[in-house]
């Protein structure tokens, strides 16, 4: 599956070799070294991902994160160097897709962007259960009619699990959801979704099944 990438990346040599990668396997690339020009250039040129630095002279990745995903739905893949918990969390809460923590393998990288790539569709446009509505088409979810704000990751596993309510979903199978099967560190992405979930539509709706994986109660 061909895109266009766009590759926002300070250090010239990553840079380069992100894009000879991209190159390989078909994608038109981009590639720019600062935040600003990062914000510029995707408004301008509609990439389908943008592979995104933290850490960028003019304008962060975190801001530039927070003001494309106010603006479009265009997948973003984070590279930081930063390994805290509280750093990771802060990007997917700004709508980061998935992250990839510095130092990282060529390799691995394009195994991130393929599985972002590949993403498909839910089928159904509207799925309700318990106060919860999720809507492909306008891509929103209402909680007992008030209006949520939600990242394109955990829009799809409450998508998914609206679906199937009452249906207990491993990390496995939600990853699977968002972003394909990859690497099984990346299932705790799925634990900080879930989380946030949580938060936002109640914890008595999302339910941890311990040893199993969590489930969307109907009715709740």
């Amino acid at each position: 599956m061909c895109a266009k990438v766009l590759v926002a990346e300070d250090d010239p040599r990553q840079a380069e070799v992100i894009r000879r990668y991209l190159v390989s396997e078909g994608h038109e690339t981009i590639v720019v070294h600062d935040g600003r020009a990062a914000l510029e250039t995707a408004r301008r040129t509609s990439p389908d991902l943008i592979v995104l630095d933290v850490m960028m002279p003019e304008l962060d990745g975190l801001h530039v994160c927070r003001t494309l995903r106010a603006e479009s739905d265009v997948l973003v893949l984070m590279l930081t160097a930063r390994r805290t918990e509280d750093d990771l969390l802060l990007g997917l809460e700004l709508g980061a897709d998935d992250y990839l923590v510095k130092p990282y393998s060529p390799r691995e990288l394009m195994a991130r962007i393929r599985t972002l790539l590949r993403r498909r569709p839910v089928v159904a446009p509207v799925e309700a259960t318990g106060g919860v509505v999720v809507n492909q088409n306008s891509h929103e979810v209402t909680v007992d009619g008030a209006l949520i704000d939600c990242t394109r990751g955990e829009f799809a596993i409450l998508a998914a699990m609206a679906g199937q309510p009452d249906r207990v979903f491993s990390r496995a199978q939600l990853l699977h959801h968002t972003r394909g099967i990859d690497r099984s560190s990346t299932e705790r992405t799925i634990d900080m979704h879930v989380m946030n979930l949580r938060r936002k539509i109640g914890a008595q709706r999302l339910v941890t099944v311990y040893g199993i994986g969590y489930k969307l109660v109907a009715g709740a």
